[in-house]
């Protein structure tokens, strides 16, 4: 094989990378929440480890990132999809980290059905989601406007995190059974802003991968 078509095998190799760590965060976001609703402790103990699955991958994709670095030296736009490959490693670690905090959150709470402390979390957590999936899906496919739904997306999320405090204030200024679960489910609220964020930050680097902009300004 030439070098340079190892290189652009290299290159495709390092995007199914990014897609398969995309897609296993994603369907452990999916899992956790089905796992909740079974009531599931088993499974649920399980996802505490989650993240060590997704750590591996995370190592994976950035020594394939500095093997091509420092051995084929990409230039323009693959040095642009290099850098932010590894950008995106990181934004996908957190997620998974979130979903191992949130396990614990929910064993903590009892596996508490979330929707009878705030009507909003049903479609925070489907929001959530969806921001999560269509980042992966912005950068694999080298699709700038649906990076940019991404980041329109995130101000859906942050005005359901504000109504889930919202209700979560009332609750306490009243009689609640448990303040704990009240106070853990602002936290899981948090989270699910967290991972959106994180959402937002992969659609960036879609967006920086085609122009070498980051927030309108120029990196490469």
């Amino acid at each position: 094989m030439s070098p340079r078509k190892l290189f652009v095998q290299e290159m495709e190799d390092l995007r199914q990378d990014v897609l398969q760590m995309g897609e296993w965060v994603i369907d452990g976001y999916t899992c956790l929440f089905e796992t909740l609703e079974k009531k599931d402790g088993e499974t649920m103990g399980r996802f505490v480890r989650h993240d060590r699955v997704i750590g591996d991958m995370q190592r994976n994709i950035e020594a394939r990132c500095l093997n091509l670095l420092t051995r084929q030296t990409p230039v323009a736009g693959d040095l642009r999809t290099v850098s932010a490959s590894l950008k995106i490693a990181s934004d996908l670690e957190r997620i998974g980290n979130h979903l191992s905090d949130m396990a614990e959150l929910f064993t903590r709470m009892g596996y508490v059905d979330l929707n009878t402390i705030s009507a909003h979390f049903g479609p925070m957590i489907a929001e959530t989601k969806v921001s999560a999936e269509k980042s992966v899906k912005a950068f694999v496919e080298r699709n700038m406007d649906l990076a940019r739904e991404v980041i329109k997306l995130d101000d859906t999320i942050d005005d359901y995190f504000n109504k889930v405090k919202d209700d979560l204030v009332v609750a306490l200024g009243g009689k609640v059974d448990s303040i704990d679960n009240y106070v853990d489910a602002l936290m899981v609220a948090k989270y699910l802003e967290k991972i959106a964020d994180h959402g937002v930050n992969i659609a960036n680097w879609e967006i920086f991968q085609e122009t070498g902009d980051m927030e309108d300004e120029r990196l490469l």
